[in-house]
């Protein structure tokens, strides 16, 4: 029972990181299309401002891990996996007229799942 707590406060921990990065990537993937960027770059620039924060927030917070270069190299592979779903999310849904915005938010809860299996079993193991 004490261990099922466990996961449970870890995933709650991991989403509430989730949601305070997510916050940063829209904020600025809409800031940088309100400045004039085209909504593919804008959108890497907003994956690129969540990043750090996303790493150090899980490594201290959500995992209670070191931060070492093997599994930052870990997180990117992670986080290159998920910019490619977010990328895919984003083209798919401004080519069903939804706009860059569906897109990203409907590749939230996606990589939010893959983010928290990836970074549990295999980046901070």
């Amino acid at each position: 029972m004490r261990k099922l707590l466990v996961h449970r406060r870890q995933f709650l921990v991991f989403v509430a990181g989730g949601l305070l990065c997510a916050a940063i990537d829209i904020g600025a993937m809409q800031a940088l299309i309100g400045a004039g960027l085209h909504y593919m770059a804008a959108t890497s620039g907003g994956f690129g401002a969540g990043l750090l924060v996303n790493y150090a927030f899980h490594a201290r917070l959500t995992f209670d891990a070191p931060a070492t270069a093997f599994n930052f190299m870990r997180y990117l592979c992670v986080v290159g996996l998920n910019y490619l779903l977010t990328l895919g999310c984003v083209a798919a849904a401004v080519a069903l007229g939804a706009g860059p915005l569906a897109g990203k938010l409907a590749s939230l809860p996606l990589i939010a799942v893959n983010g928290f299996l990836l970074s549990k079993f295999w980046v901070y193991k």
